[in-house]
């Protein structure tokens, strides 16, 4: 079987064709989890060791899993002792996927190891190979989960398949950055058993899918808003170039980089959450306390950033801040945050609030979870005035596409989750003038525009 495989920086889907009498390259999203075709891209183990372990056993391939083996017997040797030690048996699950990993952190998040979003980490710059084959495990572990899931809901298996990847993983050293993220990529789709894997542009991707609707030519801006990056791409689509395997020459121009729906959460948290555990707040010499600690508790897609927070070094800043803080309880507060890890739910509560400001004008943000009626309410001005630095960012990308082509669009696409925003809407009209802005499915078209990709490539 070919699949299209969206594997996001916030939830990941697979598509299969399924010709319609009308349209040849309709589109079928699989159900991954709960029946539902989006499943958040998260993982939750017991202990950290038992990822590698549970990618060696799922390698379908022996030749592939004996190469495995051998080049992991370190970590597979502890992810035994960490078994016996901790008493968890064989048969007893270990990895938990999307919602059912989320729900394991949220009841037990100072246990466990937790990870959201790690397509996010994949570009950084400076990893250590020990670090490279440890997101390589995770990103396997992932795509093994997914692609059973989804054989499971074909009653086949899958083969073949298009990967989506953002124009740039990561803004410096962007050439660099790109190839190490698809090579991990490339080494997980082979240990989850993949045959063959192709890459395309998430931009392209979305594109393709809306072209299969177009009755005339258009010149497009098509203006992916993912979790990790924001991509634009400047097509040339519609009847005269949809059935052309080659599409270099209407390929206009595009941009991306590393900012997204996730930078949008971690400065809303930073800047109208964290100020209720002591950010903003005075030490008794009347200075500011540093506002870095919480900046980096926030910011949950930075390797560094998690690095330093965890820190016993961070831990005897925290404790000193409290001895000179004027509201000493609001730093305790944060120093319970941080012993709990629940610096992850912080943020994941940023990103509801931020979903739920796209219909209303102020949420109710209930941080209960800490510290009983601890909440407040955020306006979508205030939102605005929090992402104004990122939001920025993106329409700048959408102005270098428009510009690398020489040619105004006649309509702008925009898909990607947080792309629904009506703060995100307005900016892109007040920069870009009076040309159509129109919705595409904003968390499933580049899944199906990967799947329309796969199926020409690979049929």
């Amino acid at each position: 079987m070919i699949t299209g495989f969206d594997y996001g920086t916030s939830n990941c889907a697979m598509g299969v064709v399924e010709p319609s009498e009308t349209n040849p390259d309709s589109v079928n999203l699989l159900p991954l989890e709960n029946g539902k075709a989006f499943m958040p891209s998260t993982l939750y183990a017991l202990e950290r060791e038992l990822i590698c372990e549970s990618v060696g056993l799922q390698i379908p391939d022996d030749v592939v899993k004996q190469d495995y083996i051998g080049l992991r017997a370190g970590p597979l040797a502890q992810a035994s002792r960490v078994r016996r030690e901790e008493g968890i048996e064989q048969d007893e699950q270990s990895l938990f996927f999307g919602q059912a990993a989320f729900e394991q952190y949220f009841s037990l998040p100072e246990e466990g190891y937790f990870v959201k979003s790690p397509k996010s980490f994949l570009g950084s710059s400076g990893l250590r190979p020990e670090f490279v084959h440890f997101f390589e495990d995770i990103v396997t572990a992932m795509m093994q989960s997914i692609k059973q899931r989804a054989e499971q809901s074909l009653g086949d298996t899958i083969n073949h398949t298009v990967i989506g990847r953002p124009v740039n993983f990561q803004g410096l050293n962007a050439d660099k950055s790109n190839q190490q993220a698809i090579n991990i990529l490339s080494v997980a789709a082979s240990r989850a058993g993949f045959k063959s894997v192709e890459f395309l542009y998430e931009p392209i991707a979305a594109g393709l899918n809306f072209e299969t609707g177009l009755s005339e030519d258009k010149t497009v801006l098509v203006v992916d808003v993912g979790g990790g990056t924001t991509d634009c791409a400047m097509v040339r689509m519609g009847p005269s170039h949809r059935n052309n395997v080659d599409r270099t020459k209407d390929f206009l121009g595009h941009s991306g980089e590393r900012v997204g729906g996730n930078d949008l959460d971690i400065q809303l948290a930073g800047k109208c959450l964290m100020p209720l555990f002591g950010m903003q707040s005075d030490m008794k010499s009347g200075l500011p306390v540093p506002t870095q600690p919480f900046w980096n508790a926030v910011s949950t897609n930075d390797v560094g950033a998690q690095s330093t927070f965890n820190s016993q070094q961070t831990g005897y800043q925290l404790e000193q801040m409290l001895l000179d803080a004027k509201e000493p309880h609001l730093i305790q507060r944060f120093i319970d945050l941080r012993n709990e890890k629940q610096n992850h739910h912080v943020v994941r509560s940023s990103e509801q609030c931020k979903i739920a400001l796209s219909n209303a004008e102020v949420s109710n943000v209930d941080m209960s979870y800490i510290e009983a009626a601890l909440g407040c309410d955020i306006s979508r001005t205030q939102f605005a005035a929090a992402i104004a630095r990122p939001l920025s960012k993106m329409v700048s990308l959408m102005e270098d596409a428009i510009d690398q082509a020489g040619c105004k669009p006649d309509l702008i696409y925009v898909t990607g989750g947080s792309a629904q925003s009506p703060v995100i809407r307005k900016a892109i009209e007040q920069k870009l003038g009076n040309i159509e802005v129109v919705d595409g499915d904003h968390f499933g078209s580049v899944a199906a525009g990967l799947t329309v990709w796969a199926k020409r490539i690979f049929s």
